[in-house]
């Protein structure tokens, strides 16, 4: 009998046994072809598996179980089937991975093609926000439902700059950014809605459920592993920090803040940026922050759209908000 793999392969070997299991049973044949059948995501805040047409996730290492429980709950709830993929029952054969992380399993979903930027869905992303966030907090949940993780976030990004890059050229730039930003409150009573908490064009797919090669359909949002309560501002911020950069065109920009105003999104008023400004200053930060972690850990230079959030950042520390910013891009 050969040896079971130990360490990062028993992981996925573990994770692709639960997806067959639950496309084909426990003593199923499967007769997949090897492009529906593999690893799309190994990351150290997720490891993703597909086979068919369902994906297995094996979520963070250190994930609250109970925070991860509430989060599956929400999404499987019927108020959001317009807006999140809804989890799926796991087989049998059991939710176990071999470091103990928490296992989800869903249906596949054709994504956004990299490849082809001018037909990106930002209306329909936008459209699928502003109906979260103006979907009320279900009653059976509104006692568990975590706070969404998009500031804390920003904040594990700074912690991971400093622990791999403190002699960086850049750190000293992306920390003076940071200490511009107003101090996080998680208490603060602010507005509160329903969040996705990391939202951007990755966390997009259609078709779902669809037959095989088909990818028609209604866009939908996946990855839960950051929904919870908080200010929808943060959901805005990242293409907000994108378009200040000057890397998101202001025209596509117009586009997606066009959308999600129509849709009756409520986390802007008529100025956006006053409710925009600091989530998206943060979401700069974050951004800079990663690169920098990122590209030391990986012994090469900034490429240059991390450049361009550096010098963001020099913008940010500078006491130019990201809006004031953002007209001399």
């Amino acid at each position: 009998m050969p040896l079971a793999r130990t360490g990062p392969g028993a992981l996925l070997d573990r994770l692709a046994a639960v997806a067959r299991d639950a496309v084909h049973g426990p003593d199923g044949r499967c007769d997949c072809p090897s492009d529906v059948v593999g690893v799309l995501a190994d990351r150290d805040d997720g490891t993703v598996v597909r086979h068919g047409g369902l994906v297995a996730k094996a979520h963070a290492p250190g994930t609250d179980p109970e925070e991860h429980g509430a989060r599956l709950a929400l999404a499987a709830r019927a108020e959001v089937a317009g807006v999140l993929v809804p989890p799926l029952p796991l087989p049998d054969s059991g939710p176990g991975v071999p470091d103990g992380r928490p296992v989800s399993l869903w249906a596949y979903g054709p994504p956004v093609d990299p490849a082809d930027p001018d037909a990106a869905p930002w209306e329909e992303a936008a459209g699928l926000l502003a109906l979260l966030h103006r979907t009320p907090i279900p009653p059976a949940t509104a006692g568990r439902l975590p706070e969404m993780r998009a500031p804390v976030k920003v904040e594990l990004a700074v912690e991971r700059m400093n622990r791999a890059a403190a002699g960086h050229p850049a750190t000293a730039t992306v920390l003076a950014a940071w200490r511009t930003l107003p101090a996080r409150d998680p208490a603060a009573t602010g507005h509160r809605a329903l969040c996705h908490g990391d939202f951007h064009l990755g966390q997009l797919v259609r078709g779902v459920g669809a037959p095989q090669g088909r990818s028609a359909g209604p866009w939908r949002l996946i990855d839960v592993d950051d929904l919870g309560l908080g200010d929808p501002a943060w959901d805005l911020a990242r293409p907000a920090a994108w378009f200040a950069a000057g890397i998101l065109p202001p025209e596509v920009w117009s586009r997606f803040l066009g959308a999600y105003l129509e849709a009756g999104g409520p986390a802007v008023g008529a100025d956006p940026w006053v409710r925009l400004d600091a989530p998206a200053r943060a979401l700069t930060v974050q951004t800079a922050a990663l690169a920098v972690a990122k590209s030391t850990a990986e012994g090469r230079p900034l490429d240059e759209v991390e450049v361009v959030m550096i010098d963001t950042c020099a913008r940010i520390a500078g006491d130019r908000t990201v809006s004031a910013a953002s007209a001399s891009t």
